[in-house]
């Protein structure tokens, strides 16, 4: 069974059932249906037109999820007939689906979460983690969206910023690892730089292939995390690099500044750098004094308390990430790693290995754990 193949038929599949007059959250079930079905039946019947099959399916299994609740549902006079057997229409919905599930009546924060889970394919654990709350909050969330935009007709697509937000986390999941879905984001984000003339879609689309450029370097043969000023630069994509920053320069000189652009200079000024030694740290923190004032985000804030230990000394940093919030997600390793820069080795091993049970992926445990192992080490001799 290829499970990538029907992952990527998935949004295309959905949007021609909405385009048909299906509400969304019918269609995402009936499309869950078909692919419930298809794992059962491919196997042994491989069809020769898969998306195709799926549509076919995925319309039947809504149209009797409508003839079965014709109380709640009515949708049998929208319908003239089922879509015949054949190749589908072979046009790209994803991006169009995108700005559908961005409806007014939902909120930002729901329409991002609803869009994640039934189009970016993300689980609802993930989605928690990049919102940090409780996954039960996150589950909550996205069913009341899916109640709100029941019934609803998706002629009213919602706006630009909702769209990028969702880019923005689908892209960091896809590099995470996690679910392999940063190209795809990247290729929907140059769809939507090609049909808006937006400054920060071009920041978005900079600050992707600026951080997409490192992927290749970002991981040792044994799969394990090799952080940025360990990296073999020589891997980096330097096309990738240079499209960036072009990108960039063209977006920031129209002076509307977001935080995508801000983001994207950041990842820039890393890119520029030819050792980890020769990085710009006090331009960065400048960055991170700006993307603050955009965003107020305690993610930003942490992020600058790296920076300022970089440009000032550790503690500085230290004293900057005094003033966080210590349940935020990687303060613990942040700390450890200015305590390793101070000199401190106990506290900074103590600090790595509780960092380590907090790790919200398996490769990041296991690089802890090991600064954890080389500190006390280091300590033993």
């Amino acid at each position: 069974m290829n499970e990538a193949l029907l992952r990527s038929l998935t949004p295309s599949v959905l949007g021609i059932l909405v385009r048909r007059g299906a509400d969304f959250a019918a269609a995402e079930d009936a499309v869950q249906d078909a692919l419930v079905e298809a794992v059962r039946v491919w196997p042994a019947d491989p069809p020769r037109d898969a998306k195709g099959w799926l549509v076919t399916v995925a319309w039947r299994k809504f149209l009797d999820a409508t003839r079965a609740d014709t109380a709640r549902r009515r949708r049998e006079d929208l319908v003239d007939e089922e879509p015949a057997t054949g190749p589908a229409p072979a046009v790209d919905d994803t991006l169009q689906l995108y700005f559908l599930c961005a409806h007014p009546s939902l909120t930002p924060s729901s329409a991002v979460a609803l869009t994640l889970r039934a189009v970016g394919g993300l689980t609802t654990r993930q989605i928690a983690q990049a919102y940090l709350v409780p996954e039960a909050t996150m589950a909550q969330r996205i069913s009341r969206a899916k109640r709100t935009v029941s019934g609803v007709r998706f002629d009213q697509p919602g706006d630009v910023a909702t769209v990028l937000r969702v880019l923005y986390l689908v892209f960091n999941e896809g590099y995470s690892g996690d679910v392999d879905l940063a190209a795809e984001a990247i290729r929907l984000t140059r769809q939507l730089a090609a049909a808006i003339d937006h400054p920060e879609v071009a920041g978005l689309l900079a600050l992707m292939l600026l951080h997409h450029a490192r992927r290749a370097a970002r991981t040792a043969p044994d799969g394990s995390l090799v952080p940025l000023a360990e990296q073999d630069r020589g891997r980096w994509d330097t096309r990738s690099i240079a499209e960036g920053v072009e990108i960039l320069q063209a977006a920031l000189a129209r002076d509307r500044l977001g935080e995508f652009q801000a983001q994207a200079a950041v990842a820039a000024l890393h890119a520029d750098a030819p050792t980890a030694g020769e990085t710009d740290w006090v331009q960065i923190v400048e960055w991170y004094d700006e993307l603050a004032r955009l965003t107020d985000s305690p993610v930003v804030r942490l992020n600058r308390a790296v920076a300022v230990g970089e440009a000032d000394g550790p503690r500085a940093g230290l004293a900057a990430l005094a003033a966080l919030d210590d349940s935020l997600p990687r303060h613990t390793a942040v700390a450890a790693y200015l305590h390793e820069r101070d000199g401190d080795l106990t506290t900074a091993a103590r600090l790595y290995a509780e960092a380590a049970r907090k790790a919200p992926n398996l490769a990041e445990r296991d690089h802890l754990t090991r600064q954890a192992a080389r500190l006390n080490a280091h300590r033993s001799r």
